[in-house]
C-alpha cells in the first residue's frame, strides 16, 4: 500500500493543508517567472467581505498568460501565493494574482463564463518538490526554443517560434509562434514530440502579443502598454497621426513590435471631436489683401494659421477660430473683409518671463565663462593705450619694493650675526669682581 498521502481523500473531502517550508530562492524564481505583466489593482483589498464572495481566483503564469480557477478546496489564498493548479495533463504552477469580487469582473471582461464546465480547480499550495520540478522545467525553455527554431528551418516552414513555456510538472510544452500565413505544422509537432518527449501545443500570436510577452521600456520611459495593461489589441492607422499633427516618420511612429504604436489611438477621439468645432481646412479665406489658405492648426489654443500661398509658407497670419468662422460667413454673402486678422483692443497678457535668467539652459556654457575670463584679463591689464606705460610703472614699483625687501632682509641678517658674536664674546670673558659699592 502506498504510504504517500493524496491531496484528495477517497470520499472527495479535501485534506487539510499542512505548512511546508519552501525555499525563498525557489519562491522568488517562481514569482519572477509569473509576475509583473498585465497586473490588476485590487481596490477592494481592504474590504474583508469581498474575498468571500466567490471561490474563483486568478492565477498568472509566465509572462502574460493568465487563467481562472475554482478554489474547491476552500484554501485561504492571498495575492502572491504560489499554487498548484489543474493542468492538461498533470498540474501547473502559478502565482495568485487576484482574489475576491474583482475576479468576477475580470472574468466578465475577458469573456469567461462562470458556469463553464471546463473550469479547472486549484489543487494545493505549492510545496518544495513542486517548485523544484518547476525550476527544472523552466531551465530547459531557452534551449528548447533554439532547437525548435532549427527544426522549423529544416522543415522549410515560414514561421518564427518566439517563446516556449513548459508546464509546471514538465509534461507539456507550449510553443508560441508568429506567421503571416497559415502554416501546416503537423510534421513539426511529430518531430518536436520525438525530440523532447513531451506533449506539444502550438499557439499563434501576433507581433504585439510577442512584444508584450518579452516586455521592455517604451520611448516614454515607462513599461510597454502591451505588457502592463493592454489585453485587446485594435488596429492603428496612420490617420490617427494625421489628426494629431504628428510627423509621419516611420521610425518614431513604430513601436518595438515594428507596428504602429498603440498609444496613437489613446487621444485621437479627443482630437476628432475638437476638429469638428473648427472650420474646415479645405475652405480658403477671401480678403481684399488676397486669398489665404490653411497652413496649420493649434488644437489647444483654437487658433488657425493661414498662408497666402498653397505651396510655401508666405505671409503667415494666425487668427482665432471665431474670426475664421466670421470671415467664412462674410465670404458666403459675397463680402471680403479688408484684413484677415482683426486689431485686438484687449491688452496683451504677458507671459512668464525669466528676468533673472536662472532657467536658461545655456548659462553654464563655455562661451560665457570664456567671456568672463577675457573681461577679467582686460581689467587686470588696465586696457587701452596706457597699457605699456602702466606696465613699466608697475614693473618699476615692483623692482623698488623688491630692493627694499632685499635690503631689510640683508640688514636683519647682519644684525643677527653681530648679536650672536657679542653673545659669544660675553660668555668667554672673565667674571667681574664685585666692588665695594656693590
Amino acid at each position: 500500500m502506498d504510504n504517500k498521502q493524496s491531496d484528495i481523500a477517497p470520499n472527495n473531502v479535501p485534506v487539510p493543508e499542512t505548512s511546508v517550508a519552501v525555499s525563498p530562492d525557489l519562491s522568488s524564481a517562481v514569482v519572477a517567472q509569473c509576475g509583473g505583466k498585465l497586473g490588476c489593482c485590487d481596490w477592494l483589498a481592504d474590504i474583508p467581505e469581498s474575498h468571500d464572495d466567490t471561490e474563483m481566483v486568478e492565477v498568472q503564469f509566465k509572462n502574460t498568460r493568465k487563467g481562472y480557477y475554482k478554489n474547491s478546496a476552500h484554501l485561504r489564498l492571498e495575492k502572491g501565493d504560489i499554487v498548484a493548479v489543474e493542468g492538461n495533463p498533470g498540474h501547473d504552477i502559478g502565482v495568485v494574482s487576484l482574489t475576491g469580487r474583482l475576479v468576477l469582473l475580470q472574468m466578465r471582461k475577458n469573456g469567461v463564463r462562470l458556469d463553464n464546465p471546463d473550469l479547472k480547480r486549484v489543487y494545493r499550495k505549492a510545496k518544495s518538490n513542486d517548485l523544484e520540478k518547476f525550476k527544472e522545467a523552466k531551465s530547459r525553455e531557452h534551449d528548447t526554443m533554439l532547437r525548435a527554431r532549427k527544426i522549423a528551418e529544416d522543415l522549410h516552414l515560414n514561421m518564427k517560434i518566439g517563446d516556449v513555456e513548459y508546464q509546471g510538472d514538465g509534461n507539456k510544452a507550449i510553443f508560441y509562434y508568429i506567421a503571416d500565413d497559415r502554416v501546416d505544422f503537423r510534421q513539426l509537432i511529430k518531430v518536436l514530440a520525438d525530440v523532447f518527449h513531451v506533449r506539444i501545443e502550438m499557439k499563434q500570436i501576433g507581433a504585439r502579443q510577442e512584444a508584450g510577452r518579452i516586455g521592455g521600456i517604451g520611448p516614454c520611459g515607462r513599461q510597454l502598454c502591451c505588457s502592463s495593461w493592454i489585453s485587446n489589441f485594435v488596429s492603428v492607422a496612420t490617420s490617427a497621426a494625421r489628426y494629431q499633427d504628428i510627423s509621419l516618420n516611420p521610425q518614431k511612429l513604430a513601436g518595438q513590435c515594428a507596428k504602429l504604436k498603440c498609444c496613437l489611438n489613446f487621444e485621437v477621439d479627443a482630437y476628432v471631436e475638437s476638429f469638428k468645432r473648427l472650420p474646415s481646412r479645405e475652405i480658403p479665406l477671401e480678403t481684399q489683401e488676397g486669398t489665404f489658405y490653411h497652413f496649420k492648426t493649434d488644437i489647444f489654443k483654437r487658433q488657425l494659421t493661414y498662408s497666402s500661398s498653397k505651396e510655401v509658407a508666405a505671409n503667415l497670419v494666425t487668427v482665432d477660430a471665431s474670426r475664421a468662422f466670421e470671415v467664412i460667413a462674410l465670404n458666403k454673402r459675397g463680402v471680403k473683409p479688408e484684413k484677415l486678422a482683426m486689431e485686438s483692443t484687449e491688452p496683451v497678457r504677458k507671459e512668464f518671463e525669466d528676468v533673472v535668467g536662472q532657467d536658461s539652459l545655456t548659462r553654464f556654457d563655455k562661451k560665457n565663462r570664456q567671456g568672463g575670463n577675457n573681461r577679467k584679463k582686460k581689467n587686470r591689464n588696465g586696457g587701452g593705450a596706457q597699457r605699456p606705460e602702466n606696465n613699466r610703472e608697475q614693473q618699476s614699483g615692483f623692482n623698488a619694493r623688491g630692493e627694499n625687501r632685499h635690503n631689510r632682509r640683508h640688514n636683519g641678517n647682519n644684525n643677527n650675526k653681530n648679536n650672536r658674536r657679542n653673545f659669544t664674546n660675553d660668555d668667554n670673558a672673565a667674571p667681574q669682581q664685585p666692588t665695594d659699592n656693590q
